[in-house]
């Protein structure tokens, strides 16, 4: 209750898993709350969970931005707002409860893939998106970049991929 009281928290030593752990511990609700705290040593640099840096242009990024404005939507209704998941669970569960075979799952129809010029489709889409809405539909084609040639080392050694003996 003094803890409750004083709205301050406490930090605790607990055993877990054959470790000593750190915890905070705080009142809410009645109840004493214990969070997991991480030793400095358990903690990773979240520098080496960030993606390669990458140039944009500002060409990609207006149209990356049109694309946004031609897909925001004000409404959230519809069919591909629904939870079809648990829909299909639902009736997994009573088709079991029923002791009768669960529904055929029915398979969507599988298109050949392709492989597509992203910048073309972004323009495209954009295009599309304002001759709907009735607006001026010009976008102007991006310049073509040039590939930068770069060569890379091979591996000088192969190895067995067995590890050695030790004595």
């Amino acid at each position: 209750m003094a803890l409750a009281r004083s709205s301050k928290v406490a930090v605790a030593k607990y055993a877990w898993s054959g470790r000593e752990r750190l915890g905070l511990l705080r009142v809410r609700d009645d109840v004493i709350v214990l969070h997991a705290m991480r030793w400095p040593d358990e903690i990773r640099s979240p520098e080496e969970l960030l993606p390669p840096p990458v140039e944009l242009s500002d060409e990609e990024i207006d149209g990356a931005l049109a694309l946004m404005a031609s897909m925001t939507r004000e409404d959230l209704e519809g069919e591909e707002f629904q939870d079809t998941y648990t829909e299909a669970l639902g009736q997994i569960i009573e088709a079991k409860r029923e002791d009768r075979e669960p529904p055929k799952l029915q398979e969507p129809e599988s298109k050949p893939g392709q492989i597509v010029d992203l910048m073309a489709a972004l323009n495209e889409s954009v295009q599309q998106a304002r001759a709907a809405r009735g607006e001026d539909a010009d976008v102007h084609e991006l310049p073509k970049k040039t590939a930068k040639k770069t060569t890379k080392k091979a591996a000088a050694k192969k190895t067995s991929g067995r590890r050695p003996r030790s004595a």
